[in-house]
């Protein structure tokens, strides 16, 4: 199981019943496929759809259901879509439940960095201040280090996504809650020990007693 699988299984445990949930570009369009059993999710994506699953098998893709990165999705029984005025609407008047975003950086009061410097070859910001200001549950679904460098940080030394601090953090090594006292680590990844994600992590991290070992999605 790799890194990013790690990620989209134990995100997919974050979903709840009757729930409407944006899935960002990249790593965070993998939770689709983990959906626990017995769990009815509405999966939105910024681009105008809501009711898509999994990609489709090969041969089947449909060039028009794509999600907002332009990878193939499938789309569900009941599934509607529309107009970027009805999706930001959706967005931007609260009425997501949840969504999960790539992220750059996180520092340790939670707030996110997942866009660059426009007018260059890196991520621009697309709708992603909008889901963190507007979704009432903020999950990050990143690697915990690129390049040997954490993403973890102790303040963001890239441009702010929002002001407002994200819900809940998910990397391949460690499940960790920003609080206002600062960023507790809730799980560890599988045979994974604290003290690694300690020395893998730049800014503090708060360690409870007895650190449970994350559960993964079937």
């Amino acid at each position: 199981m790799d890194a990013k699988e790690i990620i989209a299984r134990r995100v997919a445990l974050e979903l709840r019943d009757n729930t409407l949930v944006n899935l960002g570009i990249g790593l965070p369009t993998l939770v689709a496929r983990y959906i626990p059993e017995g769990i009815s999710v509405a999966f939105q994506s910024e681009n105008g759809i809501i009711g898509f699953g999994a990609p489709p098998p090969g041969g089947m893709e449909d060039p028009n259901l794509t999600d907002a990165g332009g990878g193939f999705i499938s789309a569900l029984p009941g599934a509607a879509a529309f107009d970027s005025a009805m999706s930001f609407a959706l967005i931007r008047g609260g009425h997501l439940d949840m969504t999960v975003l790539g992220g750059l950086q996180v520092d340790g009061r939670g707030h996110l960095a997942n866009w660059m410097v426009p007018g260059r070859l890196v991520p621009g910001m697309g709708g992603a201040m909008d889901l963190v200001a507007g979704a009432r549950r903020v999950v990050v679904a990143m690697q915990h280090a690129a390049r040997g460098e954490s993403k973890i940080v102790p303040v963001l030394t890239l441009p702010a996504t929002a002001a407002r601090p994200v819900t809940l953090v998910v990397t391949d090594l460690a499940v960790i809650e920003p609080t206002p006292e600062g960023l507790v680590l809730r799980e560890r990844a599988p045979g994974v020990a604290v003290a690694a994600i300690l020395a893998a992590t730049a800014a503090s991290l708060i360690v409870p007693d007895g650190v449970p070992e994350m559960a993964l999605a079937g």
